[in-house]
């Protein structure tokens, strides 16, 4: 604002100072250069997570634009991935998409079988029980780093069959750092379109009894010195089925109680994900249940078959020592029905 100049005699000079603009407008102009500020600053830091996020999904990403079909129903753009393993080059199976998925189970639950029906696809890669061992779940990084290996195509096991899988996972017990860390884990799930496939047993007590045999046998090897959690041959099941395991009668209840408790659980924290709910006894009792699993899992529909044998088959009363003392204990509870479902297969 340009200065006023007055002259009121020939000696006398007034220089007359410039108006000063109103508070007001003062405190606006600060307002906006503070909010300006502010805005220049979090469009650089969002820049930076893009880079970070950008070299972290670059290869997928480029990989999923250049083989994206327009024919592909637009849902299931998010579960349909295109891995780049560093082991070895897909070649011409490059763009055949992927799903990725997780059996989330308990030990003597049926997942070994399940697994071996899964892996008899001629599209499924089921890796097994892959966090049985430690040092792979000891940390929320060591998780996921082998997740991301497993979901990259470069772990490496018997069912393997990486270049053409159309569907790659494994099994995960919830005692392997799967409850303990499932925040974390559901929001992994979640973000890279992993499928979850919870598989439980309705009788607990069967499961109990299968626990404490197969824990017997690690010790006893029944079977000519040698421990198998699972057998291929009636012989050999009927050989395991004639130890009887003795159940704790007066912690039962209770026992029973806390396996329902950790099935809920995980079905609770993993309820956000994309998931299905099977039991053990329907997958036994209606075969046709495995044609849902394989539309779940988006893989063609074929025969799936498996060489395993059960253990334990009929009445549990021809399992359990203590027969006795475990009806009486689950008389007029709610595990009553235990005592009495049965299947024939």
């Amino acid at each position: 604002m340009a200065e006023e100049i007055c002259l009121f005699t020939k000696d006398t000079l007034i220089i007359k100072p410039p108006k000063r603009p109103p508070a007001s407008l003062r405190m606006l102009v600060l307002i906006f250069a503070m909010v300006c500020g502010v805005y220049i600053f979090s469009v650089c830091l969002k820049q930076t997570n893009i880079h970070t996020n950008t070299k972290f999904l670059k290869v997928e990403v480029g990989n999923q634009r250049r083989c994206l079909d327009n024919s592909i129903d637009r849902s299931q753009i998010p579960y349909l991935h295109y891995p780049n393993p560093v082991s070895f080059n897909r070649n011409e199976c490059a763009c055949n998409p992927v799903r990725l998925f997780a059996i989330l189970s308990m030990q003597r639950s049926g997942s070994g079988w399940f697994e071996t029906l899964l892996n008899s696809h001629t599209n499924v890669s089921s890796n097994g029980e892959i966090f049985s061992v430690k040092e792979r779940r000891s940390n929320v990084s060591s998780i996921f780093s082998t997740l991301d290996t497993v979901y990259n195509l470069d772990l490496f096991t018997s069912a393997s069959k990486n270049h053409c899988s159309a569907a790659v996972g494994f099994k995960w017990m919830l005692n392997q750092g799967l409850i303990e860390h499932h925040k974390e884990i559901a929001e992994y799930f979640n973000e890279r379109g992993v499928s979850v496939i919870f598989l439980f047993r309705r009788n607990l007590l069967r499961r109990m009894v299968s626990v404490l045999a197969n824990s017997y046998d690690r010790y006893a090897k029944l079977l000519n010195g040698t421990h198998k959690s699972h057998v291929h041959s009636h012989e050999e099941a009927d050989t395991l089925s004639k130890y009887k395991p003795v159940i704790n009668s007066t912690s039962l209840v209770m026992d029973l109680k806390l396996m329902e408790k950790m099935v809920l659980d995980a079905l609770d924290y993993f309820s956000s994900t994309r998931h299905i709910v099977l039991y053990y006894e329907d997958l036994i009792k209606n075969p046709t249940k495995l044609r849902e699993v394989q539309e779940f899992m988006g893989v063609p529909k074929m025969e799936l078959t498996s060489r395993q044998v059960k253990i334990h088959k009929g009445s549990l009363s021809e399992h359990i020592k203590n027969w006795d003392d475990v009806n009486r204990i689950l008389r007029g509870t709610s595990y009553e029905v235990f005592l009495h479902t049965d299947y024939t297969s």
